[in-house]
């Protein structure tokens, strides 16, 4: 099952896309305003669907807008099949295009397609707002820079980013990344963290989170 975004003022159109992909399983959001859509929200699809003619926000504009926070498929839905408008479309960063009006299977295939590709090249990593770990080489990036962590330092950022919205003890952490029989103490999390914070602090991004009286949490 994947969350998806669909974005388009036809309300006939949104719903033959709810209907089709909610058959698979997926969730559906539908939004009918593009000036309306929740952006606070918007990293949290697996999938984007943009129509490109809409009023107040084209396709091309939002997908300019969202492309450099979000890191998941973005397919317009286009009536448009000049040759130009389709390249323009890809060049800013779409990864495909359907053009109305499309069949039941279609979609779904293309959809399909889309996501199992996703899932392929997502294994090895984790992306999560400006954070993106490489998992096999146990390596965090932010904007493109590689951040030089210890391993206790790298294993509290991808065990919370895995978990992110959840809040831990320090104990907690300490048991789930270190393990029960380690000779640390709650005060190796602290000093993990704070090392963290400082390393992440040229990027004025700081997803890790203090939960006063309870522990830590990553937040986006």
């Amino acid at each position: 099952m994947a969350n998806i975004l669909a974005v388009d003022d036809d309300v006939a159109i949104l719903d033959m896309i709810g209907a089709i992909l909610g058959k698979d399983g997926h969730m559906v959001t539908k939004v009918g305003d593009p000036t309306q859509l929740n952006m606070e929200k918007i990293n949290q699809y697996d999938l984007i669907l943009l129509d490109i003619m809409m009023p107040g926000i084209d396709g091309f504009e939002l997908c300019t807008r969202i492309r450099d926070i979000v890191d998941c498929p973005i397919l317009f839905i286009t009536a448009k099949t000049e040759e130009n408008s389709l390249v323009n479309g890809l060049a800013l960063g779409a990864d495909d295009y359907i053009c109305k009006p499309f069949g039941v299977m279609e979609l779904r295939a293309r959809i399909s397609a889309h996501l199992r590709r996703e899932r392929r090249e997502h294994v090895a990593r984790l992306v999560v707002g400006r954070i993106c770990f490489n998992l096999a080489e146990k390596q965090m990036m932010i904007d493109d820079d590689r951040i030089t962590l210890t391993k206790g330092e790298y294993e509290i950022c991808e065990f919370l980013a895995k978990h992110r919205g959840q809040v831990f003890s320090k104990e907690q952490i300490l048991e789930n990344v270190f393990g029960y029989d380690n000779e640390s103490n709650d005060n190796t999390i602290t000093t993990h963290i704070k090392n963290i914070r400082m390393k992440l602090s040229n990027y004025d991004y700081m997803p890790i989170k203090t939960v006063w009286g309870i522990g830590y949490k990553w937040t986006e």
